[in-house]
């Protein structure tokens, strides 16, 4: 303890932090990096895998609702003409009287480019293996020794080799962004393991293949971006920082795959909305963390999480992606291009690129002049110059979700979710085989000791519903001054003093409650819990919840066994100690 009062902060974050690994996953981005690190890396939470499924199927988990129904497209525009009447802009079919030109006929020449950043050249990801067979690597080399251009009889040659199907191989997995940038007519499947705040299980993407890509993701960047080899995880540690939204039985399986598949020496669960204050300095705070599909809402008092307060929306920063393609659409400024943002993983990337650039919360037309990607099937990439319009409104869905329209998702079968204290063979194997709907979906209930989420409700009510849970009017005020907007969506502009307004019109009128305000992050808000999550590792000395290796292995999972999990109620407790806390 003498050396803890005179250490030197940043001593002991690089002595005690060199051999932490912090793993905050997401349903879009995973940021993982050492404890010691600045910043993490951020990287996109998905893997592509070679298929030989015929017809082929370029994403796996594509379970939606793409087809809007007339309800909801009603909804929408009712949602998109009360914004356009806050915002002050034209409503959704209502033509500018004044207009010097013809909004759908608009000339963009006359309109200089808001980003003056050069657009990197695009290029579809290389599915082929570094190392080619030994026959194609030496009729490449000779032309490399003279230091002379390429015959053309050779180049003939060796395009013959690569075109022959037995010298061409594949890489069998792809992680990342290379995931996403992965040509559709390449022969493989992307897969994202984790949706909407949960493991992504449906008939389609059955239990053992979700855990078997997250294992398969998290040991790539160990290996390729932190440079951990097998041999060494064993003189590292874990910290894994979770949304609020897992169930204890995700969790732990996510301890067994950093614990037993990973091969770490030891770990400990921490939830993002804690691990978030203390990223940013404060002991007493209304966390809002806006992800890219889930939006989550929790209140900690000092330094404890009260879970009563929690609230969790189905949207997030990519639903505000899809908002602004389809805003676009309805007003004809978008090319005549082939968008879609649900089969092409690659057009959701140029959809977020252009919201974060872009998008903006602020009274009157926003509008902007942007390059427009198309990645259209069997012709090269291209660009558009587009002027794009009514930009404020697609963020403004945080606060009108109807205006969003989320995807649906199926939810994972009910008994999934009965974390009995021994998990049975018949609870565990339920992995859909042939792919068969399982019956039990239909009726599938709100998991009970969760708080039920509040999809029809906006960002600025599930805020204020969440304050005022905690029941004590003193506390209330202090978090009503105390909100902290997290996430990459946060750092939309415009949106803190949108939430401060609406969230003080939001408020009862007989509560004793006249000011609100939001605090700057300290650091990038997409990082926040990432960061508190080191800290909270570095700083705890006694590991008391900390999970062993051996511990868990011997005491959590048969060996060869039928079964996942023997009487796991102590270790349950261990992994849940800060959730429940």
């Amino acid at each position: 303890m003498d050396y803890m009062k005179t250490v030197v902060p940043t001593n002991l974050f690089t002595e005690r932090g060199s051999n932490i690994v912090v793993i905050n996953p997401g349903s879009a981005n995973i940021r993982i990096g050492l404890a010691n690190q600045d910043t993490p890396f951020n990287i996109p939470h998905c893997i592509s895998r070679r298929t030989t499924q015929l017809p082929k199927r370029h994403v796996q988990d594509q379970m939606v609702n793409s087809q809007v129904t007339t309800a909801q497209h009603m909804e929408r525009e009712r949602a998109y003409d009360m914004i356009a009447s806050l915002l002050r802009i034209p409503f959704l079919d209502e033509e500018v009287a004044n207009s010097s030109y013809p909004r759908k006929m608009g000339r963009v020449d006359a309109y200089p480019p808001q980003n003056n950043t050069k657009e990197p050249e695009f290029t579809w990801t290389d599915v082929l293996e570094k190392n080619v067979p030994h026959s194609s690597t030496k009729v490449e080399a000779e032309p490399n020794e003279g230091g002379t251009s390429e015959d053309p009889t050779l180049k003939e040659s060796k395009i013959k080799v690569e075109s022959n199907s037995s010298e061409r191989k594949y890489r069998e997995y792809i992680c990342g962004e290379e995931a996403l940038r992965i040509s559709p007519t390449e022969p493989y499947c992307l897969r994202r393991p984790i949706r909407r705040g949960h493991l992504n299980i449906s008939q389609l993407y059955p239990t053992q293949q979700v855990l078997e890509d997250l294992h398969t993701i998290w040991d790539w960047i160990l290996l390729e971006k932190l440079h951990i080899p097998h041999s060494m995880r064993n003189m590292y540690s874990a910290i894994l920082v979770l949304p609020e939204t897992f169930d204890s039985r995700e969790i732990k399986e996510m301890l067994s795959i950093v614990l037993r598949d990973l091969s770490f020496s030891s770990a400990v669960v921490h939830q993002e909305g804690l691990a978030a204050v203390f990223g940013n300095g404060l002991s007493t705070a209304c966390i809002v963390n806006i992800g890219a599909q889930v939006t989550s809402v929790i209140c900690v008092e000092d330094g404890v999480t009260i879970p009563t307060t929690q609230i969790s929306l189905r949207f997030g920063g990519e639903d505000i992606s899809r908002c602004l393609l389809w805003t676009q659409r309805h007003h004809q400024t978008w090319p005549p291009i082939r968008t879609d943002a649900l089969s092409k993983p690659v057009d959701l990337l140029m959809l977020n690129r252009l919201k974060e650039s872009y998008c903006q919360i602020k009274e009157g037309e926003v509008e902007a002049v942007a390059m427009v990607q198309s990645y259209e099937d069997g012709v090269p990439p291209g660009s558009h110059k587009t002027r794009l319009t009514a930009l404020n409104v697609p963020p403004m869905g945080l606060f009108y979700p109807t205006l969003l329209v989320p995807d649906i998702y199926p939810p994972p079968p009910r008994s999934w979710f009965n974390d009995y204290d021994d998990m049975l063979e018949d609870t565990w194997h339920m992995d859909f085989p042939g792919g068969s709907a399982f019956p039990m979906w239909e009726s599938y209930p709100i998991f009970q000791t969760k708080p039920k989420k509040e999809d029809n409700i906006g960002l600025a009510e599930a805020i204020t519903k969440s304050i005022l849970l905690t029941g004590r009017i003193d506390l209330q005020r202090k978090l009503f001054c105390s909100m902290q907007l997290i996430g990459g969506a946060a750092l939309s502009d415009g949106l803190i003093p949108a939430v401060e307004e609406r969230v003080l019109h939001a408020i009862p009128s007989h509560e004793a409650i006249d000011t609100v305000e939001v605090l700057q992050s300290r650091t990038n808000p997409a990082f926040v819990s990432w960061k508190g999550g080191a800290i909270l590792g570095i700083l705890d000395i006694s590991r008391d919840a900390w999970i062993h290796r051996e511990d868990w292995i011997k005491n959590g999972i048969h060996i060869r066994s039928g079964r996942k999990y023997k009487d796991s109620y102590y270790l349950q407790a261990q992994a849940m100690c800060y959730i429940n806390s």
